[in-house]
């Protein structure tokens, strides 16, 4: 029987795709370096205003939390649509296809090789939080509830950077419109200064829908083993997460009409 290595995902594909990541300027500036000094910097001024050194701790671990949700925001939802939507653009997947690797098994290696360089962003963006910055300890379900947190939230970011570049085919239109999300979910999330008490009525309904807004504003508790209840995060991450899959649906459920096109025009 013929072995079909367009069917399952290679060494070499995933040699690919992690050259296109870390050749990304995107994910170097503002998903690793961005997060680092904004982080730091908040932390800094938010600390020297306090009228108590007790409360530093709580006040850093609070903002390095929120802030680590930068990094799958930058990564994914900004560089990686940028980056995909310039690959669609000069035909990459379409020629892809014509040698029999499938849009799924583009997209599998692509959450591999994306998962390994967030991890790699949140191993140094959380080494210069002990470093500078008064982190206190996580308990042992603290911790991994933030890991699976931002792993469920960086897939999400990932099917929704997918989808966009997918659906608007094009370098300017995808840029723009991760831009919008990606600001808007640093407003509504509470990172831009502004916190959720002071949204008015109509953007703190939309901000309840955000992970974004629990991890920024809530995630301490967790952290620090305290009671917290849980419901309305997750029922967050479920509406994120079913708008990624529509999206998701709408792009894998199109007839891929780009091969035949490009054929055509190369004829």
């Amino acid at each position: 029987m013929q072995d079909r290595k367009g069917d399952r995902i290679t060494s070499q594909m995933l040699r690919f795709q992690l050259l296109n990541v870390l050749g990304n300027p995107y994910v170097h500036i503002f998903g690793v370096g961005l997060p680092i000094v904004l982080a730091l910097l908040i932390t800094r001024v938010a600390v020297s205003e306090l009228p108590a050194d007790d409360m530093e701790p709580m006040i850093s671990t609070t903002i390095y939390l929120g802030m680590g949700a930068l990094i799958p925001m930058a990564v994914l939802l900004m560089g990686y649509a940028v980056s995909y939507a310039q690959e669609l653009s000069k035909g990459i997947p379409e020629r892809m296809q014509l040698f029999g690797i499938k849009k799924s098994v583009l997209f599998g290696s692509n959450v591999i090789v994306q998962m390994l360089f967030l991890i790699a962003a949140f191993l140094l963006f959380f080494l210069f939080g002990c470093m500078f910055a008064k982190i206190e300890r996580p308990t042992l379900s603290g911790l991994i509830c933030y890991i699976l947190c931002m792993f469920v939230f960086s897939i999400i970011c990932l099917a929704l950077a997918h989808g966009i570049a997918c659906l608007c085919k094009n370098f300017g239109r995808t840029y723009c419109v991760s831009m919008i999300l990606y600001f808007a979910f640093m407003i509504l999330g509470g990172m831009m200064g502004i916190s959720y008490e002071d949204l008015p009525k109509w953007a703190k309904i939309i901000a309840k829908l955000l992970p974004v807004t629990y991890i920024n504003r809530d995630f301490y508790q967790i952290w620090t083993g305290k009671q917290y209840h849980y419901m309305p995060m997750l029922q967050s991450y479920l509406f994120l997460g079913a708008v990624s899959v529509i999206v998701l649906f709408l792009v894998f459920g199109r007839p891929s009409a780009g091969c035949k096109i490009k054929i055509s025009e190369e004829r």
